[in-house]
């Protein structure tokens, strides 16, 4: 009688069979597994979700912030200045290094600097779009187009230093349906709190 034992109780003898009938429940593996799916799944969801929430800039005004944290923190760690500059043409943002030469373009005449990063504005702003970087100090010369009163004398390139200060200016971004100027703190590059006005 092999797997059968007996038991003996106060009540009489019992036999029993080690073979019992099929028992309820999950095994200890079986919930270490549907842990583990269950840990892979959140960190897929909550990974992809973050990276969804902060690279995706969706407005002008958000491409631009990007790229001057980019410029901040590039200066930072290369401990050189790194300028930003606005491409009309492609309408983008530039991220170039300050130290590099300017190389010939394919035209042999005209130089150009090779990017480090390019920020694109998004499609369906960038049909009208003009980015105009400015001095930091107000009322410079001004010029009416179409209805839109705009600063006339912009600064090529803003420059982040390798301390984490910047050129100190303001950003004009117009559009056909009107112009707004952001105010940038030199010390922080981060925005002048309550300056968000029209030139």
């Amino acid at each position: 009688m092999a797997g059968s034992f007996i038991l003996v109780t106060r009540f009489g003898i019992r036999r029993s069979s080690s073979r019992c009938g099929p028992r309820a429940g999950f095994t200890l593996l079986e919930v270490l597994l549907s842990l583990a799916i269950i840990a892979l799944i959140a960190t897929v969801l909550i990974g992809g979700s973050a990276s969804l929430l902060s690279d995706q800039p969706i407005s002008v005004e958000e491409v631009f912030w990007k790229s001057v944290q980019e410029g901040r923190k590039a200066a930072l760690k290369s401990e050189h200045e790194i300028r930003l500059k606005f491409d009309a043409q492609k309408k983008q943002f530039v991220l170039v290094d300050g130290l590099a030469a300017a190389v010939l373009a394919a035209d042999g005449v005209t130089k150009e600097e090779a990017p480090l990063k390019l920020f694109p504005a998004p499609p369906a702003t960038a049909s009208d779009l003009t980015v105009d970087f400015l001095s930091a100090t107000k009322g410079g010369n001004t010029i009416l187009v179409g209805g839109v009163l705009l600063e006339s004398q912009p600064i090529p390139f803003v420059t982040f230093y390798a301390d984490g200060t910047c050129t100190p200016f303001r950003v004009q971004i117009a559009r056909s349906s009107g112009a707004h100027a952001l105010s940038i703190d030199p010390w922080t590059c981060a925005p002048v709190l309550g300056a968000k006005e029209s030139p």
